[in-house]
């Protein structure tokens, strides 16, 4: 570790605004719900709801989002998912995953952002085909027995693994992600999130004070806007220069 990480884990929801973070589980609710409003019958669904009863989303707000996906309230747009992709200063490679109901809003945002900061937005697959691979991703939190952890990695389907004292990652193929959890899960090890991720397929170092201030600023207002669920970049920045930078924008918020 000691770096800002290539490929950042999703911030602990705990971190960002609490209203992001019901917005953002009802989106992922809709969006599974148009799938079919009944979890039993909707894997999908399940486990949307489980994962927003775990960041305490009250009942309420989960009942409104399976009517919305499910079409019951007609007076809600869809959610649909769309990415975002492009490049920020340092040839910096970013991909923004989008939860909307409205491109047209969402979109110039999105633009805005890459723009302020010295990026630009790309075609789609301009940077997803080349510069990352879209892998199954599952996190575990810290792994008691690291033998029997490694034995059932190596059982599954998954492609790769990595083991910290703060928890563990294993890769597999996006297809075989269901797979590589139930798998997982049977060897006793439950992860605490999975999904799909972007993984880089090379870093990119960048040591130049202005440039790391353009593409932290650029990936952070990304992370903050309501539309936008996740963030993946290929940004190597030393914890030294992160320092620098958290101190110069707290500098300039003392000042203002």
């Amino acid at each position: 570790m000691g770096r800002w990480p290539v490929v950042q884990r999703q911030k602990e929801l705990a971190a960002k605004s609490r209203g992001k973070v019901f917005s953002i589980h009802a989106k992922l609710i809709a969006l599974a719900a148009q799938r079919g409003s009944d979890p039993l019958k909707n894997p999908h669904l399940a486990d949307a709801i489980a994962a927003a009863k775990k960041d305490n989303v009250p009942a309420d707000n989960i009942d409104r989002a399976v009517r919305r996906g499910a079409g019951l309230d007609k007076d809600a747009a869809q959610i649909e998912e769309i990415s975002y992709e492009g490049y920020g200063p340092g040839g910096v490679a970013i991909i923004a995953k989008g939860l909307t109901d409205n491109r047209n809003r969402t979109a110039p945002n999105v633009r805005h952002v890459f723009s302020k900061y010295g990026g630009a937005l790309g075609e789609t697959g301009s940077v997803s085909n080349f510069a990352f691979r879209h892998k199954g991703v599952a996190y575990f939190g810290p792994i008691a027995d690291v033998a029997a952890f490694e034995e059932a990695v190596m059982a599954s389907d998954a492609e790769d693994y990595g083991i910290e004292p703060e928890g563990a990652r294993v890769i597999c193929d996006s297809k075989k992600l269901a797979a590589v959890v139930s798998a997982m899960k049977t060897a006793g090890f439950v992860p605490e999130s999975h999904g799909f991720e972007y993984l880089p397929n090379a870093e990119v170092e960048v040591g130049e004070f202005d440039k790391a201030f353009k593409v932290y600023r650029l990936v952070a207002d990304l992370e903050e806007d309501e539309d936008i669920e996740k963030v993946w970049h290929n940004a190597v920045i030393s914890d030294e220069m992160v320092e620098k930078i958290e101190e110069a924008l707290e500098s300039s918020r003392f000042r203002t």
